[in-house]
């Protein structure tokens, strides 16, 4: 296609914050800006966001980034967003929103999906009928911990009944902003996919299922229309342009989830095609030409971004967050012996760098908030295994780093059986990849090439852009992997095979052996 100047104007709104980055027509990253926002813990196990402050934090980072970038404005081809999925907003006929958003992280929806999927006759705790007959239309099941927005729409049901009444539309995260920019009720068919009521069989005709609304008992007037992945869906809405300085034509594509536009944004857009996102949470995904689903391992093959395609699916819950713990929650801020840095990250990859490969034995597993996938269990928790005299603060952080790539191997290894195939080289991004020691850490527990995307940590936000790009007219699909830089690649060393191999067994042991004892202490 011809070359434009210009730019897309991507959001990717993240569970810890909003960026708004400019991707040009090349698919390059030219400047972004980000803040944070506020996650609420509730006792009763909660977890919440509220929209309000997603949009207003959404357009304090697009002006800030408009303001700073001195572009004319009619440089600006469109907009695309990418957000955080599998959460749920609950808007009135206006669009606002009636309670706070419930997280992808909240689990509160279990009890009432357990209700929906109990039988007589049970295959890991569905009951036999609706499992086949929700593996046969839309290719999978809501997972038992209850943190996907089916779920999440049956707690408001049942916990707050005047919530679910007065509920004009349920949006995932995307869908909300997408309303904010546009005025219009809409979602799409890869972010529709954890309501389980969509007939995924034909990846180009993907409908909501009557049979599968009424076995999930909600109302279909409360889903927003499906529209095609890689659309457009109308221009900004005239009050928002004018409150950014945006022209009243700019268009809105219809963007994607978080997962899918990682996926995009990695370069990773060939079947078979891996990449390996390591944020807050952490997935490994590529694309595929059918329809796959693995039940034991909770993993899939739904609609991608990428009309026509479908993405293999799976989500781990806690990855570089586990950091996040030890700066916050364990003491790791302060106190360690090593030079003052700026930034507390770059502590802790100098000490990780401090110890051997194995942390002397120390196996950390990162289960702080359960598990999805290779293992779907909400019971089961974090820790350190192994500690001694001799255990030092630097040995446990390199155990994070390790214990998280172990838990990446695992889901590997289930990938690998799922696609009947060897990956061969990953494409990296998320905010880990910026460090590499732990990039270099992957590439040894997994034994395989790790190429870094260039800006890693704007793999979410290229993504959008990218997607963007295409849904305007402005670049081919088939041209984005040709657009994808790295800036540095890891390869296996193979002086650490043995002892992570080795540590690599023990970890998925730990699991199985802690299993049962998890589930009766935090039933």
């Amino acid at each position: 296609m011809a070359a434009v100047n210009g730019y897309v104007l991507a959001i990717d709104l993240g569970t810890s914050g909003p960026k708004a980055a400019l991707v040009d027509t090349n698919g390059r990253i030219i400047d972004f800006e980000t803040t944070r926002i506020q996650t609420f813990f509730l006792q009763d196990g909660g977890v919440e966001q509220d929209p309000h402050e997603w949009w207003a934090a959404i357009k304090d980072v697009i002006r800030g980034l408009l303001d700073r970038a001195r572009i004319s404005r009619s440089a600006i081809l469109g907009i695309s967003c990418s957000c955080q999925w599998g959460c749920t907003v609950a808007v009135d006929t206006q669009g606002r929103p009636l309670m706070n958003a419930i997280s992808w992280m909240d689990p509160r929806g279990a009890k009432p999906l357990a209700d929906i999927i109990d039988g007589p006759v049970k295959i890991e705790g569905y009951d036999i009928f609706k499992l086949y007959k929700w593996l046969r239309v839309s290719g999978g099941v809501p997972a038992i911990a209850g943190r996907e927005p089916a779920s999440h729409i049956l707690f408001i049901k049942k916990a707050r009944p005047d919530i679910y009444k007065a509920t004009c539309k349920f949006l995932e995260a995307r869908d909300y902003i997408n309303y904010c920019l546009t005025g219009v009720f809409c979602t799409s068919p890869d972010a529709v996919t954890l309501n389980w009521v969509t007939d995924n069989r034909d990846i180009h005709h993907v409908k909501y299922h009557d049979g599968l609304i009424r076995m999930l008992g909600i109302d279909r007037e409360k889903l927003p229309d499906i529209r095609p992945s890689g659309s457009v869906i109308g221009p900004v809405r005239a009050d928002v342009a004018k409150q950014l300085g945006l022209d009243p034509s700019t268009l809105v594509a219809i963007g994607a989830p978080d997962l899918h536009a990682a996926a995009v944004g990695s370069g990773a857009t060939a079947d078979y095609a891996a990449h390996l996102y390591i944020g807050t949470s952490s997935w490994l995904l590529c694309h595929m030409p059918y329809q796959k689903t693995n039940l034991f391992h909770k993993m899939g093959s739904f609609p991608a971004a990428i009309p026509g395609k479908y993405l293999l699916l799976n989500e781990q819950e806690i990855a570089g967050g586990a950091l996040n713990i030890l700066k916050d929650n364990l003491g790791f801020g302060e106190g360690a012996h090593i030079p003052e840095e700026t930034d507390i990250y770059s502590r802790f990859c100098r000490m990780a760098g401090q110890v051997p490969p194995g942390s002397g034995n120390l196996i950390f597993t990162p289960w702080f908030n359960g598990e999805r996938s290779p293992v779907d269990d909400r019971h089961t928790r974090a820790g350190f295994h192994n500690m001694g005299l001799n255990t030092t603060r630097a040995h446990m952080v390199r155990a994070v780093f390790e214990g998280v790539a172990y838990n990446s191997k695992w889901l590997l290894t289930c990938v690998e059986k799922h696609t009947r195939r060897k990956m061969g080289a990953i494409n990296m991004i998320g905010g880990g990849a910026r460090n590499d020691i732990w990039c270099q850490i992957h590439a040894d527990v997994l034994d395989r090439t790790i190429r870094r995307v260039k800006h890693p940590a704007l793999g979410n936000a290229r993504g959008a852009g990218l997607i963007g790009l295409a849904a305007l007219g402005f670049m081919d699909f088939e041209a984005i992997s040709e657009k994808i830089e790295f800036d540095a690649v890891f390869t296996p060393r193979p002086d650490n095979r043995d002892i992570y191999d080795t540590l690599f067994s023990r970890f998925v042991e730990l699991y199985r052996a802690n299993r049962k004892w998890h589930k009766k202490i935090n039933q």
